[in-house]
């Protein structure tokens, strides 16, 4: 299993902060095709370009492999002021 977590705006969208997904996935890609396969508000949400994702808490790349216990979080930018 993956532990997916979601924070600030998606966390809103998709109503849930952190779920529990097969590891079927190779990559941090086909994951976000999984979940988006679940219809709206999933589709949309995780359709954006600019989001960003990490991998055992460290930022990586949509391309990067991932494994079952793996802990992927995806979030949007993060703008300061």
């Amino acid at each position: 299993m993956l532990k997916v977590l979601f924070f600030a705006a998606l966390r809103d969208q998709l109503n849930t902060a952190e779920l529990n997904w097969p590891a079927s996935a190779a990559t941090v890609a086909e994951l976000l095709q999984q979940l988006q396969q679940q219809g709206e508000p999933w589709t949309s949400a995780l359709a954006r370009p600019d989001l960003l994702c990490a991998r055992n808490q460290a930022f990586c790349s949509p391309h990067d492999a991932i494994s079952s216990g793996d802990e992927i979080a995806f979030f949007p930018p993060v703008t300061g002021g």
